[in-house]
């Protein structure tokens, strides 16, 4: 189906751009073509399915592209696979980069997508109603990708109908005019949308859109901070979700997994079946993209590669450990404790290329040995994992004194081969911190086991994906976007109010009004969200300002090699745009 509704769309496309003559118009009754693809509701639904396809692409699906480029080069995680190498940032990001291209590409698809189906309805058989149904669905999705490039690229060209015949004269809007745009497509989405109850696994509703909404007005008072106006907007938007009745956040074990120990409710958010509201009726899940082998909206993944177009989720591949490459010795002799790939703690086929940096690592949790490390659960080592236990049975665990690894207690008289390591509090790729959010420890997929007993991975193409269904948007989230404004408002005390609404079910000690900085709400983000959240967007979205003080703060690596600056802040617009645009000038970003 998916395939049908990109070759439609390039027929639509080619037919709308011909200088028919009038003996060659008809109406085809039988086959479709540009007149009459889209016209009912069943043509409208594939168009829409598309957009689920492109968002689940572009977001989890696209390789390296989803499962790094959204954390990488920020305060959250650094490049754990380069070895000894220095970032170069400026072919990274740069014009001809293959991370400018792909997100650029893949979001101008969910744009022109987008555009054909809102520019088709009018044509349509759909009545009135249905017509604003299906614009409403279209418009989130376009306002979606207006958003993301905004915060990845700045101010981009906006197009918003149809393209039928070659365009060539694009040129930029600012950044506050492609926020605006992507406020006015969700609110109108927001204000159409069913809500949450009347719409099934994976499918947007008004409190998705309203979450959305409620952060590109605080993208749009970040942007320009004397329209003040955009705070009460967003705090009215993140109410709407946080006030709705058939919403609430998980504070009880649920789904799956519940009885299992070591566990928590937090750990329980992501377990398997349990991220969707028709199967353990999770009431914190505002937008779940579908993951799992089955699923619904656009849903669904492939065991057999991880490098098909688009492939699985790369989560588990990229930010949890590779335990077969970890090492050590005692005196003469070397030591392997990991057996490799294990789908238990040590985490799945991991190859470490994402390695939590110090502030994710220790510092957010108030640093190792804390009250707060100790007692907030979503720290706990079922969910952030620092203590590995040996699977290698072959292993003599008594030559080490003990079953288990502590890397915050790494014992004298043992040397470790841990891969590169910029920041001595923790080891390299091959035995680091990472959170199980990105796997399925003793729970993967029953086709990826050699021995379902032992828990024994295949090494083949198909094991490292993350095969759980993923939070798009979250209900914790919205009280974070809603604190955030409250902040910037100066009314601390409600700030501190919907922080600890979050922090009460993690266990965490409250937080003081006179606490809360901007700064902490970031931290308590990584503390809530961590490598679930487009840790890139966020900071985009906060500006180049901000985004910079970060990562040169609390991301040591991109000090190495050419400086970290600005510029980096934001990636090229690709050249390849730049080069087929001949009739206008597409400026590039300042730097590139």
């Amino acid at each position: 189906m998916k395939k049908h509704i990109y070759i439609l769309v390039l027929i639509a496309t080619f037919f709308s751009a011909c200088d028919e003559s009038d003996f060659l118009k008809e109406t085809p009754a039988d086959f479709m073509s540009a007149s009459n693809s889209y016209s009912t509701s069943s043509d409208f639904d594939q168009a829409i399915t598309e957009l689920y396809y492109l968002t689940r692409y572009e977001f989890y699906c696209n390789q390296e592209r989803s499962a790094q480029d959204y954390f990488m080069g920020t305060d959250l995680l650094r490049n754990g696979s380069s070895g000894s190498s220095i970032p170069n940032l400026a072919s990274a990001y740069g014009a001809s980069s293959s991370i400018a291209q792909a997100h650029w590409d893949k979001l101008y698809l969910l744009i022109a997508q987008s555009n054909t189906a809102i520019s088709r309805l009018p044509n349509s058989t759909l009545g009135s109603d249905d017509q604003i149904s299906y614009a409403a669905k279209a418009k989130f999705f376009r306002g979606l990708a207006y958003r993301t490039l905004a915060y990845l690229y700045g101010g981009v060209p906006l197009q918003l109908e149809e393209v039928t015949a070659p365009k060539t004269d694009y040129v930029r809007a600012t950044r506050e005019e492609t926020i605006k745009q992507a406020i006015s497509d969700v609110k109108f989405a927001a204000e159409n949308l069913p809500d949450i109850t009347a719409v099934v696994d994976g499918e947007i509703s008004s409190p998705a859109a309203y979450h959305l909404l409620s952060e590109l007005y605080l993208a749009a008072y970040n942007t320009d901070k004397t329209k003040t106006q955009y705070l009460d907007s967003a705090i009215t938007a993140a109410t709407e979700v946080i006030d709705n009745s058939a919403l609430g956040l998980m504070t009880e074990r649920f789904g799956s997994r519940s009885t299992e120990t070591p566990g928590d409710v937090y750990w329980d958010l992501y377990r398997t079946d349990n991220q969707n509201r028709s199967t353990y009726n999770n009431t914190e899940g505002l937008f779940v993209i579908q993951m799992e082998l089955t699923g619904t909206t656009a849903g669904g993944t492939d065991l057999t590669t991880l490098w098909s177009s688009p492939g699985s989720y790369l989560l588990e591949r990229m930010c949890a450990p590779q335990t077969s490459l970890f090492s050590m010795t005692h005196g003469t002799t070397t030591y392997k404790p990991f057996t490799w790939p294990i789908g238990d703690y040590t985490g799945g086929r991991g190859i470490g290329s994402c390695v939590p940096t110090h502030l994710f690592d220790k510092e957010v949790w108030g640093g190792y040995g804390s009250t707060e490390f100790k007692n907030d659960i979503r720290n706990a080592n079922h969910n952030f994992v620092r203590k590995f236990h040996f699977n290698n049975a072959n292993f003599d665990t008594t030559i080490f004194g003990s079953d288990t690894i502590d890397i915050d207690n790494l014992p004298d008289g043992w040397t470790f081969l841990t891969g590169e390591s910029l920041q001595d509090t923790f080891p390299g790729r091959y035995l680091m911190c990472y959170q199980t959010k990105c796997t399925n420890p003793y729970d993967h997929p029953s086709a990826l086991y050699t021995n379902a007993t032992t828990y024994a991975l295949t090494n083949s193409a198909g094991a490292g994906g993350t095969y759980t269904d993923q939070y798009m948007f979250r209900l914790a989230e919205t009280y974070l976007l809603r604190a955030e404004a409250y902040f910037y408002k100066g009314n601390t005390t409600a700030a501190a109010l919907d922080i600890n609404v979050v922090r009460s079910r993690a266990n965490a000690a409250s937080v003081a009004a006179a606490d809360v900085t901007l700064d902490y709400i970031l931290d308590e983000r990584i503390r809530e969200l961590g490598i679930e959240e487009k840790r890139r967007l966020t900071l985009g979205r906060l500006g180049s300002e901000i985004f910079y003080d970060r990562v040169t703060t609390y991301n040591p690596y991109y000090s190495l090699g050419t400086p970290f600056s600005t510029t980096y802040t934001l990636y090229a617009i690709p050249q390849s745009a730049i080069d087929a645009n001949k009739g206008a000038v597409l400026e590039q970003n300042t730097g590139y």
